[in-house]
């Protein structure tokens, strides 16, 4: 996959303003801690995870899509009636129909000739809708597009702690499949992607790279309910191998071609799901752990947010520079993985 003429032109996001540490969620969880003699400062521990983040009570994510899109829109001071596409490509969705796409793009004030639609590739969305939307600017379809999302951690995460409360019988081994649930956040991302011109100067998607592993789809659902309410189950160890192996499959690809080798990568944003996985990945791939830039701490898992946001902060905070050239690597459940080249 090469790409000659599509800019990354702006990114935006938003952050929830509760925060919320998993001190807090040990603390909640001390009947549960106590009764399995778990020790406090597990959750940190395990999953590098301090503290994530979340939305006030009733925010849909078309809500938390539109502030990020809106950014967007102010920061490159872009007329909303010139945006000609809009992909929103969450995990999290207002409802089954219509497309959430269509209250983000009601609420922005969006074109009624913008062609919209939703993707929805668990973790992998946004990095999909980038693919899709620089198809289309490659092609000529379109000139520019705005792609957005907006996750809603706060039902999954509720559900998960009154579930486990609740349920009596747990054990150790048992308590597993809902650790994921308690390292997920809320957040969101939009960026405005347009037609490269002569002399870009701004960031430029050039390659990508994909590989799908579907034999272990099994290995982590969600949207799921029960006598506990408990909305997803992961077997976080089978995954993290699993997805790892993916990831090595999907880098011989994308690191075959010229001039996107590790030693010719200067930084790297990844969905970051836990410290573990990072290392893994980073050992696994042969990757400098000094050119990842984490937001893994501070934000948790944010589902499709956590790739783009991480490079939008990296790019705020001059981690990603102009002269360089960055890698975002996607791993979604199912499993699937995709990673994009960006030149700057």
């Amino acid at each position: 996959m090469h790409y000659s003429h599509v800019c990354l032109d702006t990114f935006g996001y938003a952050l929830p303003p509760r925060v919320l540490s998993s001190e807090d969620i040990e603390k909640r969880l001390s009947p549960v801690y106590k009764r399995l003699r778990l020790p406090s400062g597990r959750l940190e521990l395990m999953s590098g995870i301090r503290e994530r983040r979340l939305w006030p009570p009733g925010t849909r994510p078309s809500t938390a899509g539109t502030l990020a899109g809106q950014r967007v829109l102010a920061t490159a001071d872009i007329d909303p009636k010139s945006i000609e596409c809009l992909i929103f490509t969450s995990v999290s969705r207002d409802m089954m129909e219509p497309a959430t796409a269509s209250f983000v793009h009601d609420k922005l004030g969006l074109s009624s000739g913008a062609l919209i639609f939703d993707i929805s590739n668990a973790c992998l969305g946004f990095l999909d809708g980038m693919v899709m939307l620089a198809n289309m600017i490659e092609l000529g379809h379109v000139k520019n597009g705005l792609i957005v999302s907006g996750e809603t951690a706060e039902e999954l995460l509720e559900s998960t702690l009154v579930g486990l409360l609740k349920d009596t019988t747990l054990s150790r081994k048992t308590i597993k499949p809902a650790f994921a649930s308690l390292t997920i956040g809320s957040g969101s991302v939009a960026l405005y992607m347009r037609k490269a011109k002569d002399n870009e100067d701004r960031p430029r998607l050039v390659h990508g790279a994909w590989q799908a592993n579907t034999q272990h789809s099994d290995l982590c659902h969600g949207g799921q309910s029960g006598e506990n309410t408990v909305l997803m189950a992961t077997n976080s160890e089978e995954l993290l191998h699993r997805g790892v192996e993916t990831a090595q499959m999907t880098w011989q690809k994308f690191s075959a071609k010229s001039g996107w080798g590790a030693e010719s990568i200067d930084r790297f944003f990844c969905h970051q799901v836990g410290s573990a996985h990072a290392k893994l990945l980073f050992e696994r791939l042969g990757l400098e752990p000094e050119k990842n830039f984490e937001t893994l701490a501070i934000l948790g898992n944010v589902g499709s947010v956590s790739a783009p946001i991480t490079m939008a902060m990296a790019m705020e905070q001059n981690f990603f520079e102009p002269g360089q050239k960055g890698a975002l690597l996607g791993i979604g459940s199912g499993i699937n993985c995709l990673m994009l080249g960006v030149e700057w």
